[in-house]
């Protein structure tokens, strides 16, 4: 095999390509550095800056760029969602991402149970398409989420679901493709006669025809003799399509090419019956080989999915204190394999799974096997998770003086039959060489993950990596299959397709790419004439870390410093999802790479490595990028790496504003808690400046406030007031500590809605408890983090620690109303004051008001009532929404807990005038259309003070706090059940 060389291209030449795309394209061309940054790298250990991106914005706008690429003669590579592990979507190329706009699910024929789609398309908005129809696109890799199917068809990719419907290349019924050279034409299934038709009209078509069929008789035997004869036969191209038997398939020939050949416009794909109902029958084991051994067994009952794996991943898990709840759904045993049945009745489905579940208790699949079935949903997700999210949970080693669990040989398959001996013989290999692994994989197709602790980081490290990875391909070959089952072979299995194939067949393929694309421009080093596995590594020996004085500390199980934290971000992209869970809001909004997680995490790394972003903490890139990051905490509870972006923005501004002015929205907004107090003393004025046409418009532009916002009204007293006036001690002193309790008040309840923390106060009040104020006014900071004036943010918690040290360290608890406040005791605290003793108390007895008093033993009265609950960013993030509901069921309501993300709003975001389109469409994707179609006697519940501004503004419902829920339910038992109208919870003092 020829080796790869990158592409050298002049300034004068990159200068040229981008005007021309500028001039051509109706979509967005981006060559500045930020954006190479963004595109250089993607899930795997790989990374390339490209020459340039592109955004296009149809399919003719993608067929432009293309045809720019080949007047300039530049390479081109068109990239989906950017979550291929084997660095297919990586090169010195100019870069097309079609998941922006060029993402339609153009048509669905129910009757013919097919679909035409766009390359951009996300693989779950087909098949929520498709659902409505009773169908389903059948591979689902673990990605399902944010891979696009122009990435599925590139790399041929399959799923936990392959054993029902096949790999992505037995679903594609026809391609509209685009070649390098401008040729634009429908490839399928060719009859003969239709072949000798194509020819003979000649043009560039015929002539690709004629050259392929040519190809196959020439290669027709040893194709058949030597392609491995197993369903997860990935690796190479797929000739096998092109033999008659197989109907001179040319689309299906394409498939798992990797963008080498053609650029895929349009796919024809094939839909699936998608059986209604669905039960789990989950299996304990006592090793990994034992389970694979019974792959025999699973295939009697017919499972629409076999998933496996060992007990690495569930102690990785345990020993960094994730999933505790879904791994107590686990059978007893070290390795587990999920059996998924399907059918269109619960009946049938758990009739197979209890039938399989018999079977296995008889003995008859192997001794000492333990297991369960699970029909219900909300555990079956539960499971779920951990297999599609574990790996990467635990892909930085818990001790960092050790390499991390990494990508690198990751997707080989084997006939399933055999799978078992495999495993025995691969993990010896692995034991061999000194590694540690974890294993899982889809058992049912005999293909195999493995993270490994491969060391790429030193030239010892990697010439080690190299000999294991040349045993690895062999002992695969060795049992009939194939190095890639999965995730295609882009640069790391490229290198070792002979020891697979021999030499015919790489000449073949190689045969194959040159009459598709002679000049070598599509995703150049891939497949063939490939990259050696060990070049171009983000993480190899050249990578330098670095050591950095930051003002928060990042510390944590897998080791200290801003690197490591960066590191944490491994490219899997959830939190690109478009449906589920909070993150990541402006990545959702606008489609977005740099408002992702995943993007600024790489923008990030790449500032600290100062080859493209060159400038550190005074990176326009990266402020750019954190502008739009509305802090919701989203990534460090829904990312499996728990990448937390919140903290990097914070500490990033914290040092850009050293040379840079600090907007003026920092005043106003970043020190509402210092300023708050004294307007609070001349509320008249405040609320008449603020809320009184000419001047409400006057002062919104001094303090950046979007005019379409509406600024919260000062309350006519403060909830301290109030708390005055009522004689409520504000003293330490405890006469019975286990019943005493510290309310935090924060500013907004404090100045805004003073009513929450007064039916807070009742609550607590009622279940018996003594509750005292601090003894003066103290503030969390929360707002300062916006605007990265941490020095300050630290000196108000030092003060509170101080302040409340005594009753802290008595064991007193903290219970607070707002969770964006709260949760600074959580998880700034940690960070500002690590070697605090105090402050780690603080934080493990800080309690939101519904956890703290949906633990109190009391007798609820029953509140009568449809409720519907937004969950506020942080709460979800950091404490959960399980005391909540708890709380919710005691009281004995219908209420439903909306899938809304975030509202927009986030603290200060969503009132900065900067931020206010964005911060609306955040919260016209779900939660205020959610809210409109809400009855309108349904009572509308949220914590979060910047929710209930969004919800009232955008929605004109008045949302209560759960704490006035509770106090609602408590009057209803004497007749007063009416909520307090905010600011009026002072008139009766």
């Amino acid at each position: 095999m020829k080796p790869a060389t990158p592409f050298q291209a002049s300034t004068d030449l990159l200068q040229e390509v981008e005007a021309e795309l500028r001039s051509a394209l109706r979509g967005e061309v981006r060559f500045d550095a930020g954006s190479k940054a963004l595109y250089a790298s993607d899930a795997s250990n790989y990374r390339q800056i490209p020459l340039g991106v592109v955004v296009p914005a149809d399919v003719d706008d993608l067929v432009a760029a293309l045809d720019v690429c080949r007047r300039k003669d530049v390479p081109f590579l068109t990239r989906g969602g950017g979550t291929s592990q084997n660095g297919q979507c990586v090169n010195v190329a100019v870069v097309a991402d079609a998941s922006k706009y060029v993402n339609r699910v153009v048509s669905v024929d129910p009757d013919s149970r097919t679909a035409v789609v766009e390359p951009g398309v996300v693989c779950d908005t087909l098949r929520d398409v498709a659902e409505a129809h009773g169908l389903t696109f059948a591979p689902d890799p673990a990605t399902h989420s944010r891979c696009t199917l122009g990435g599925m068809i590139a790399n041929n990719s399959c799923g936990a679901h392959s054993v029902m419907g096949g790999k992505t290349v037995e679903n594609i019924e026809a391609l509209e493709i685009a070649t390098y050279d401008g040729a634009r034409f429908w490839v399928g299934p060719t009859a003969a006669a239709e072949l000798d038709q194509i020819i003979a009209r000649g043009g560039r078509q015929g002539e690709i025809y004629a050259k392929l069929r040519d190809l196959r008789d020439r290669y027709a035997e040893r194709i058949r003799d030597e392609f491995p004869q197993i369903r997860r036969r990935v690796s190479g191209f797929n000739l096998d399509q092109l033999l008659p038997e197989n109907g001179f398939n040319v689309a299906r020939a394409l498939v798992g090419t990797e963008g080498t050949c053609a650029v895929t416009l349009q796919a024809k794909v094939r839909l699936v019956h998608s059986p209604s109902c669905r039960v789990l029958l989950v299996l304990g084991f006592r090793d990994i080989y034992t389970a694979a051994d019974a792959v025999p067994h699973f295939n009697r009952f017919s499972p629409i999915a076999i998933e496996g794996l060992d007990r690495a991943i569930i102690r990785g898990l345990q020993a960094r204190g994730l999933k505790r709840d879904e791994i107590a759904l686990l059978p007893r045993g070290d390795a587990w394999v999920v059996l998924e049945f399907g059918a269109d009745s619960v009946a049938d489905a758990l009739r197979q799974a209890t039938e399989a579940d018999a079977y296995f208790k008889a003995g008859l699949g192997g001794s000492d096997v333990t297991g369960f079935v699970v029909e219900e949903k909300q555990k079956q997700q539960k499971i779920w998770s951990i297999r599609e999210t574990g790996a990467s949970a635990v892909s930085l080693s818990v001790d960092p003086s050790k390499p991390d669990p990494i990508v690198g040989w990751e997707d080989a398959a084997v006939d399933p039959l055999r799978l078992g001996d495999y495993l025995r013989e691969f993990q010896a290999l692995v034991d061999r060489f000194g590694y540690q692994t974890c294993l899982y994989g889809h058992f049912g197709d005999g293909c195999v993950h493995a993270r490994i602790t491969f060391d790429i980081r030193t030239a010892e490290g990697v010439l080690k990596w190299r000999g294991f990875l040349r045993e690895a391909a062999q002992l695969v070959v060795d049992f009939g299959g194939s190095l890639s089952g999965e995730h295609g072979d882009g640069q790391a299995k490229a290198e070792f397709l002979p020891i697979m194939y021999g030499p015919e067949i790489m000449r073949a393929m190689e045969e194959f790419k040159a009459i598709w694309d002679p000049a070598n421009r599509l995703n150049p080093g891939k497949v063939v004439h490939a990259y050696r596995a060990d070049e171009n590594l983000r993480m190899g020996p050249a990578y330098k870390p670095v050591k950095l004085t930051t003002r928060l500390t990042f510390a944590s199980p897998e080791g200290d410093g801003m690197q490591r934290e960066v590191e944490r971000c491994i490219g899997m992209g959830k939190c690109r999802s478009l449906d589920g869970g909070t993150m990541c809001p402006s990545f959702r909004a606008t489609r977005e790479e740099k408002f992702s997680t995943r993007g600024r995490a790489h923008l990030f790394w790449e500032m600290l490595q100062g080859e493209v972003i060159t400038n550190g903490w005074n990176s326009v890139e990266v402020k750019e990028a954190l502008d739009t990051c509305l802090a919701c905490k989203g990534c460090k509870s829904d990312c499996p790496t728990h990448t937390d972006m919140a903290s990097y923005k914070a500490e990033f501004l914290s040092h850009y504003y050293e040379s840079h002015r600090r907007p003026r929205q920092a005043m106003f907004m970043g020190r509402i808690g210092q300023w708050a107090p004294f307007a609070s003393r001349f509320r008249r004025l405040t609320n008449f400046i603020t809320s009184a046409h000419p001047l409400a418009h006057i002062s919104k532009w001094i303090a950046g406030v979007a005019p379409e916002r509406h600024l919260p009204v000062f309350a006519p007293r403060t909830f301290r007031a109030i708390a005055g006036r009522r004689g409520m001690s504000s003293s330490v002193a405890a006469s019975e500590p286990s019943r005493k309790l510290i309310l935090w008040v924060d500013t907004f309840n404090d100045h805004f809605s003073p009513e929450i923390a007064k039916a807070a106060l009742d609550v607590l009040t009622r279940i018996g408890y003594e509750v005292v104020l601090p003894r003066k006014r103290l503030c969390c900071g929360r707002p300062l983090y916006d605007y990265g004036l941490l020095d300050e943010a630290r000196a108000l918690l030092r003060s509170a620690v101080d302040e409340l040290a005594d009753d802290i360290r008595a064991g007193v608890p903290v219970v607070g109303l707002e969770p964006g406040c709260l949760s600074v005791f959580k998880d700034e605290l940690l960070k500002q004051l690590p070697d605090d003793l105090v402050a780690k108390k603080l934080s493990a007895q800080t309690f939101l008001f519904s956890d703290f008093v949906a633990r109190a033993d009391f007798e609820w009265p029953k509140l009568d009532a449809d409720v519907i609950v937004h969950g506020h960013c942080h709460q979800k993030s950091i404490f959960g929404m399980q005391g909540e509901t708890a709380l919710l069921n005691k009281l004995g309501v219908r209420w439903s807990l909306l899938d809304t993300g975030c509202c927009g709003m986030a603290g200060s975001f969503g009132f900065h005038a900067d931020h206010y389109d964005l911060s609306m469409k955040i919260a016209e994707d779900k939660l205020l259309p959610l809210v409109r179609s809400a009855p309108s006697d349904a009572i509308v519940v949220t914590n979060g003070f910047s929710c209930r501004e969004q919800i009232q503004q955008g929605a004109g419902r008045q949302p209560v706090h759960i704490a006035q829920l509770v106090m609602k339910a408590l009057g209803s038992a004497t007749g007063h059940n009416n909520f307090e109208e905010p600011c009026a919870a002072v008139l009766d003092e």
